[in-house]
């Protein structure tokens, strides 16, 4: 009954205000309208009865709201003090029971607060930090990530963090060559910004901010859109809309890509990656638009634009982190066509011991399927497997020795696809269990006999590989029908459902907006799910990414991995542990020789220090020489990043000609695979 949308993918979404940065003079509280009390009764008795957890809202759940919530509002301790926080322990325990009364008020009081301490905090840095002249001599940090700090004690110890934060910024510029002048125009302009900003947060922002601190504390993937932010989610899953094709979220006060669309401008381009943060944004030849502490819906709209026009993005990447330099970069704006998230398909050529090698390879961005097409009997309909079967088939005309199956970056899709597809490699069984609220199992199962491609298999993933791509990578796994390399994946094991609020609330003068909720959950045919930590790989590469930072697990209110009894199924004599030992053997003896690979381990772990180190030095020469040796070290981050292959760009044709070393190393393995089986 409560089935409308159905994802078995990666859905990123940036929700709106989850980090406010702005200022007013305005006084003038806001107030929820009445209907925001019914929405929140109708949203809370929806997850009580049907999320996959079966919580129910009560007195320890109010208490991790309230930490969200205002963790939401402040989430780098830089607006409230410890008294602030200790004044909003009355309402601890009480959520749960204001939440059945139809009683939302708790969300607008404790945002007057914080909207108070925003303009005491804006006021000191118009009237006193923008007028201070720096000296950039003295030997001490600011500390980026401040949720590792304690609350401040008080307002001094509050204006010595923005004297800090402030201090940075300007230190930024300076170093960027700008003069004094230029320093306390952009600053000043940039401040002004954040005032704008919050006069344009409205009832609305707050409630759904809130209702979000509410629905997150059940699992991460179940969300509140409000209306606004249910047509952009529309929007979104349509792939409608014009722009860079990056997903955004925001990390303190910068706006970070979340994820590289594949087939997208941004990543055509190869200059944006995963993680890097945006501070800038210019329309073609105009001026560049510093964007730091913005709403990332602000962002967005600056980001976005016509099919064929020109944006400029000032960006820190990812693998030189906050203590690198700059980047400008140029993209133009584009659809994102169906025919560019399609299966594409690449031949390599190797010699190994005397013999000739063929490795054919084809990268899958997502599983996608056109239901429309399918709903209308259309027989040429576009679906994943359709289009793998037709390029296993030209590569088998070419005649390849063995086959890389790249996964990496793909989120997900169409659960359906995910099963199909797992059949052109087996010869029928079952291929995922799927477990909803009431503890009811469905054995989804791949009944086609026939088996499209039979030889040797590699499954490349990342940490980015999320959901049907987990289905489809452990089910290969687990029948031991191929070899999975590279990261683990994501750990994305559930499956959400859209509900319309207006089913429930009949209300003609207001909008209401929809809920997003977890009902069920994958596991594998051995029984063990895909949630939280993934599949992990046979051949286990390099990684930047710990954990905690990326993926499901990083996620305080993440469903927990479990098992459930495993399924019949009959294992392939393909791989089996003396081949995996072998295969792993030999991957050590490249890392002792290959020197190739041990560049790229040298790169990926100064990549993972970059993302854990959060302290900026506030001295000049110390950071100049940060920034000098960030950029001496900057390691290629394509080499990390899975790519479509790029008409307009030759592909390569042997493994030397490979930049790209996750793909290299899964072609090395394929090639062992090979001398494995025949040899």
């Amino acid at each position: 009954m409560m089935k409308k949308m159905i994802f078995a993918g990666l859905a990123s979404i940036a929700l709106f205000a989850t980090t406010l940065a702005a200022n007013v003079s305005d006084t003038t509280r806001l107030k929820p309208k009445p209907v925001y009390g019914k929405e929140a009764k109708v949203i809370t008795y929806i997850l009580d009865n049907n999320h996959y957890r079966k919580l129910s809202l009560n007195d320890s759940m109010s208490s991790v709201i309230l930490d969200e919530y205002v963790k939401s509002l402040d989430n780098n301790k830089t607006y409230f003090t410890a008294a602030d926080v200790k004044s909003f322990e009355p309402y601890r325990y009480k959520i749960d029971d204001l939440t059945r009364a139809e009683n939302v008020n708790i969300a607008y009081d404790i945002y007057a607060v914080f909207r108070k301490r925003f303009n005491t905090r804006m006021d000191y840095i118009f009237n006193t930090l923008l007028k201070q002249q720096f000296t950039y001599t003295a030997d001490e940090y600011y500390e980026s990530d401040r949720d590792k700090e304690p609350w401040a004690k008080n307002e001094q110890e509050l204006d010595e963090v923005w004297r800090k934060i402030v201090k940075s910024q300007a230190l930024s510029l300076k170093l960027a060559g700008k003069t004094p002048e230029d320093i306390e125009r952009m600053l000043r302009e940039r401040y002004e910004r954040f005032s704008k900003s919050i006069l344009q947060f409205n009832s609305e922002d707050v409630f759904s901010m809130y209702m979000n601190s509410i629905t997150e504390s059940y699992d991460p993937h179940t969300n509140y859109f409000s209306p606004r932010a249910a047509d952009l989610f529309k929007q979104q899953m349509s792939l409608s809309l014009e722009g860079i094709g990056a997903k955004l979220q925001t990390e303190n006060d910068y706006t970070k890509i979340a994820e590289v669309i594949p087939g997208g401008p941004a990543d055509k381009s190869k200059l944006v990656h995963n993680n890097d943060r945006i501070i800038g944004v210019a329309q073609g030849d105009g001026d560049m638009v510093d964007v730091i502490g913005w709403r990332i819906d602000d962002v967005v709209k600056l980001i976005k634009g016509p099919k064929g026009t020109t944006v400029r993005l000032q960006i820190l990447p990812a693998e030189t982190g906050l203590n690198g330099p700059p980047r400008i970069i140029q993209i133009v704006r584009d659809k994102i066509k169906l025919e560019d998230q399609q299966a594409k398909k690449s031949v390599i050529h190797y010699q190994k011991d005397g013999k000739d090698m063929s490795l054919g390879v084809i990268t899958l961005p997502s599983f996608y399927m056109d239901f429309d097409a399918y709903q209308k009997g259309d027989p040429n309909y576009t679906s994943t497997t359709r289009d793998v079967q037709r390029l296993i088939k030209e590569l088998q005309s070419e005649n390849i020795s063995g086959l890389v199956l790249d996964l990496r970056n793909n989120g997900g899709g169409s659960l359906t696809e995910a099963i199909d597809l797992t059949g052109l490699f087996i010869k029928n069984g079952p291929v995922v269990q799927v477990r909803n609220t009431i503890n009811k199992t469905e054995v989804m199962t791949d009944n086609n006999p026939a088996i499209g491609y039979n030889g040797p298999l590699v499954v490349l993933t990342n940490r980015f590989s999320a959901s049907a791509s987990e289905i489809f990578a452990g089910a290969i796994q687990d029948y031991h029908r191929g070899v999975v390399v590279g990261e683990s994946t994501f750990g994305k094991g559930t499956v959400q459902t859209v509900i319309d609020l207006n089913r429930f609330i009949n209300d003609p003068a207001n909008q209401v907006g929809e809920l997003k909720l977890t009902f069920q959950k994958f596991y594998r045919v051995t029984g063990s799910s895909t949630q939280n930590k993934g599949v992990t790989p046979d051949v286990l590469l390099p990684t930047a990414l710990d954990p905690e930072q990326f993926g499901e697990s990083a996620s305080p209110s993440a469903m927990p991995w479990d098992e459930i009894n495993g399924t019949l199924f009959q294992k392939t004599p393909v791989i089996n542990d003396k081949v995996l030992t072998n295969l792993n053997k030999a991957y050590q003896e490249r890392l002792k020789t290959d020197k190739s690979l041990s560049q790229f381990v040298v790169e990926t772990d100064e990549i993972r220090k970059s993302y854990r180190d959060t302290r900026v030095s506030l001295n000049e020469g110390v950071r100049k020489k940060e920034m000098e040796e960030a950029e001496q070290k900057k390691a290629t981050n394509t080499k990390m990043q899975g790519h479509i292959p790029n008409k307009e760009v030759p592909e390569p044709k042997t493994l030397d000609d490979l930049d790209d070393e996750y793909l290299r190393e899964g072609l090395f393995v394929l090639s062992d695979l090979i001398t494995t089986k025949i040899g």
